[in-house]
């Protein structure tokens, strides 16, 4: 149930001397199929660990699926299965889906591991025995959805919950509870002492907002619920979710071979450098998971990053209104990089972001086929007719004097802050530039009229080629945390073997990589640009009386400039 995947990259360095990068996405609930919410927190993660690793970090990413819980049972027995195929099932969506959208985590954890289970009752032992655990009544309005008893103040009409939008139900249980009371001065005190640890900073108010308001303690335990892991010492009850899911953050990071330890677990990297979530679990993250680490004596993450949510056409999402975005066809019709590109440059990473399906094709065309594979596919065509496609000199020699490679230069570190600031959207928008410049400097220098010309003329324009694919060369290394295959068959383009890219490092976007006498490969779209319905239909209508029987966006070879 654990799953390793190796990444070249973490072998640059000794395990001793790089520095330890733990970042995770959430345990995503297997109640249902894995949704575009779930791939879009992972796309994220997936980005920021690669990013890391190009700066030489031993990158630990982990991600898995919750898998307890009074959900999940219902799922399973509504669909006429037992929740532990259910389970296996829905998990196996999630990895299925993870490789189509080419994510590269470490740890892949589920809570219904049974090492997972070692830790978590040695967890709730180490905090009953510091005394922050107490059995009592509790009588309240539950959100089965939520897995949380709520406040009648943050209920809508009719009692509904106001993410589900459904009422909550009354609910009376003798339960075990975490004494999260206790721990509000200290709660205070971390957000005081380190402002960051909650991001973006409009979160940070959320949650300080939530804590000044007055911390009450949580049910961690349920009588009514069968499937989960029993409570030490009480068989008629199981740990509530929360309680069980948040220490697959700790247990994913046990070796295979290792007996549940919970010191174990934690000496291998832990704190997380980095918990990604979706808003709507901030509290769980930023309040309950820093009061259970502190009762248990563990240090607390660095910093928890609650991004936004995706509507689509301007409207939430809901299987009730028909217009879900299914990310499995997603990827079908449009491949990996296209998905990962439009979500990670479209939406202001925290805030909330819109799909519609126009903008996702105008988007991925004007940037990926366009301004930079149609940039790239020119350079290597005249290269191909005028120097049988070898560099004529090496790229940090045409570039002396040149403002260009200035211009890239600052461009590059740019995106570097970006991508270390989490704008992701940003970092996009830097290594765009590179290829706007880029654009400019051909359409600028015209170097097909200078070949013409002859002479010292075409010196120069041989010259201004090689300097056109050093910046294609730390595009496709600065691009590569968001769209690793299409930065890769840029790098194929000119000439570098598969082992070499997946070998390469940040430091790589130094200019000067191209030498001279280097062969560049036969020229060909890296991009296949996408043709939407409005173009088919004109296209079809044009060509009457064949009709076209096109009736999804496709895939089309960009033709050369």
């Amino acid at each position: 149930m654990f799953c390793t995947c190796a990444i070249s990259n973490n072998d640059l360095q000794s395990s001793e001397a790089a520095e330890t990068f733990i970042l995770t996405t959430p345990l995503y609930y297997v109640n249902a199929p894995p949704h575009m919410g779930s791939a879009y927190t992972t796309i994220a993660a997936d980005a920021i660990a690669r990013f890391q690793r190009l700066l030489g970090k031993k990158v630990i990413f982990v991600t898995g699926t919750d898998e307890h819980g009074e959900k999940i049972a219902a799922a399973a027995a509504a669909a006429g299965s037992t929740p532990s195929d259910h389970c296996d099932v829905i998990s196996q969506a999630y990895r299925t889906l993870w490789k189509d959208l080419e994510i590269t985590y470490d740890k892949f954890i589920r809570t219904t591991d049974p090492k997972h289970e070692g830790i978590v009752k040695e967890f709730y032992s180490r905090v009953l025995a510091k005394g922050d655990i107490y059995r009592a009544d509790y009588e309240g309005l539950y959100c089965v959805n939520c897995e949380e008893y709520k406040d009648e103040k943050e209920l809508l009409d009719n009692n509904c919950c106001p993410t589900h939008l459904k009422p909550c139900i009354e609910r009376k249980e003798d339960n075990y509870f975490f004494a999260l009371s206790k721990y509000q001065k200290q709660l205070e005190e971390n957000l005081t002492q380190n402002p960051k640890f909650v991001q973006p900073p409009f979160r940070l108010n959320e949650v300080q907002s939530w804590i000044k308001s007055g911390l009450k303690d949580f049910s961690i335990s349920r009588a009514s619920v069968d499937w989960g892991i029993p409570v030490p010492n009480d068989n008629k009850q199981t740990i509530y979710v929360w309680f069980d899911a948040l220490l697959g953050y700790i247990s994913a990071l046990s070796a295979e071979n290792e007996q549940p330890d919970l010191q174990t677990a934690v000496s291998s990297g832990w704190p997380a450098s980095l918990h990604l979530i979706g808003k709507d679990i901030l509290r769980f993250h930023a309040v309950y998971w820093p009061a259970m680490l502190m009762s248990a004596g563990l240090d607390l993450p660095k910093k928890v990053f609650g991004h936004g949510f995706l509507t689509k056409d301007g409207m939430k999402m809901g299987k009730s209104l028909g217009n879900t975005l299914e990310p499995n066809e997603l990827v079908h019709n449009f491949g990996s990089d296209a998905v990962r590109y439009f979500f990670l440059r479209e939406v202001e990473f925290g805030s909330d972001g819109d799909y519609s399906e126009e903008r996702f094709i105008n988007i991925v065309n004007a940037h990926l086929a366009n301004t930079i594979g149609n940039l790239l596919n020119r350079t290597l065509g005249l290269l191909k007719k005028n120097c049988q496609s070898t560099l004529v000199v090496d790229s940090a020699v045409a570039a002396e004097g040149n403002a260009l490679k200035d211009t890239i230069e600052k461009l590059v570190e740019k995106a570097r802050i970006h991508y270390e600031n989490l704008s992701l959207s940003s970092a996009c928008e830097a290594v765009l530039e590179i290829g706007n410049a880029g654009n400019a400097y051909m359409d600028e220098n015209a170097p097909w009229t200078r070949f013409k010309q002859g002479g010292a003329a075409s010196e120069a324009a041989a010259k201004d080629l090689v300097i056109i694919l050093e910046a294609m060369r730390i595009v496709a290394i600065a691009l590569s945390p968001v769209a690793p295959s299409f930065c890769w068959r840029i790098y194929e383009q000119l000439g570098y073997s598969k082992d070499h890219f997946n070998t390469v490092t940040w430091s790589g976007t130094k200019w000067g990589g191209l030498k001279g006498g280097q062969v560049m490969a036969q020229p060909k779209p890296v991009f296949a640009r996408i043709e939407n319905k409005t173009e088919l239909e004109d296209e079809a209508a044009t060509k009457k009386p064949v009709k076209s029987k096109q009736k999804k966006p496709q895939a089309q070879v960009a033709a050369e400039a």
